[in-house]
């Protein structure tokens, strides 16, 4: 009996070590599945994304039921002050540290393009939400790159080209000096091109410009019948608010407001915004389902409604983890392939496709702020114009130069 006892005591600590390598994937798989937000949280574009992105972001993770592949989900979001060189520093550190497994938002277009590099080498889902420049899905593509909500190409084509084509032939441009700015800048150029416009001349301000009173004069001194605006946030507001103090459109200039947010309206006053005249795939009294969310989304938020990233960061994290359940794991390349080849369907997009570049191609809207006198509640802002199709909003597949298209 005692020979037996300790045959028995001996097998069972032989087996010991087999088992080990099942008891750590079992430990393995409790391992938080974790989603990076690098977002504007103290410039120019907090206020249409910063905290309000990760809301998103945490909705779409609450209708996920918190966890998938049996895995709790955690959301993380950090400041990369639209800085390159910050940028692509947070994201190495998450991903080899942390174990980051999808990375987002990126706030500016040069701090997007650092972070599509490094999601590139490290071989990670980026959810392009923040940064604009059409170049996500040019020549800057990445095959773990996918583009949400909108670039500078789609918004450039719907204000640029609708204005142009009722009169406005002739622009000036301010512009945020750096990617987005310049990318935003020259698609809108060759837009009102296209259209028969022509450009007068343009100026360059920092990010982050507070006194735009000498670009404004310079404008003015063009005679130009558009004064383009290409930029965003407070940069853009600041841009709204004191041209309206110099009394530029009193002399028959429109203000063309190339990336306009409803977060701009609410700031500067509906009666300050009123004709201005934008382009957005999203809009919160859109639809049913855009209202329900924006109930959801402004809880949170003293009943304020959702602009465009607030909404194109759910739809990201959303189709992400739909994808991850369907792909049954984590793995980028198995992931990014499940997104590119199921539809997405949500509260604003029904069975809109990922192109093989990573665009998302949704339809996209022309807007127009309505008379303040004409609002039927606090956040009636907009009358839609036109929308439009997805095959007009976007560039054609292969004019970008994305090596990914080139087969």
């Amino acid at each position: 009996m005692r020979n037996l006892t300790r045959r028995l005591t001996l097998g069972g600590l032989a087996a010991a070590p087999l088992s080990m390598p099942a008891l750590i994937r079992a430990q393995s798989t409790s391992k938080p599945i974790r989603i990076g937000i690098m977002s504007d949280m103290s410039g120019p574009y907090r206020d249409v994304g910063g905290p309000g992105n990760r809301h998103g972001v945490e909705l779409a993770v609450a209708d996920a039921g918190g966890s998938v592949l049996g895995r709790p989900i955690e959301v993380m979001q950090a400041d990369d002050q639209n800085k390159p060189d910050i940028a692509s520093t947070i994201a190495r550190e998450w991903i080899d540290a942390q174990g980051v497994d999808v990375l987002m938002d990126g706030a500016g277009s040069s701090a997007g393009l650092a972070i599509q590099q490094v999601a590139k080498e490290k071989k990670r889902p980026y959810l392009i939400t923040g940064p604009s420049t059409s170049d996500m899905t040019g020549a800057q593509c990445s095959p773990y790159g996918v583009h949400f909500i909108y670039d500078t190409y789609a918004l450039s084509h719907g204000t640029g080209t609708a204005l142009t084509r009722a009169g406005g032939n002739t622009w000036f441009f301010i512009t945020a000096d750096y990617a987005f700015g310049t990318a935003l800048e020259r698609d809108t150029t060759a837009a009102l091109t296209a259209a028969g416009g022509k450009v007068l001349g343009s100026v360059r301000a920092p990010l982050g410009t507070a006194d735009f009173s000498s670009y404004l004069v310079q404008a003015q001194a063009s005679g130009a019948k558009v004064i383009g605006f290409a930029n965003a946030g407070t940069d853009l507001q600041n841009c709204i608010k004191q041209a309206a103090e110099f009394g530029l459109t009193k002399g028959g200039a429109r203000l063309a407001t190339l990336l306009m947010a409803i977060n701009d309206v609410n700031s500067l006053s509906h009666k300050v915004c009123e004709g201005l005249v934008y382009t957005d795939s999203f809009y919160w009294d859109l639809n049913d389902g855009t209202r329900a969310f924006a109930k959801r989304w402004g809880e949170k938020f003293g009943g304020m409604v959702p602009g465009l990233l607030h909404a194109g960061n759910y739809c990201a994290a959303n189709h992400w983890l739909k994808a991850v359940k369907a792909a049954g794991t984590t793995d980028a390349e198995a992931v990014v392939a499940k997104m590119k080849a199921t539809p997405i369907n949500d509260f604003y997009n029904t069975n809109v496709k990922v192109r093989e570049d990573g665009r998302v191609m949704h339809q996209m809207y022309l807007w127009q702020v309505k008379k303040a006198s004409e609002a039927k509640s606090k956040y009636d802002f907009c009358d839609k114009l036109a929308t439009i199709a997805m095959d007009e909003a976007w560039r054609p597949l292969g004019q970008g130069g994305c090596p990914l298209t080139k087969a």
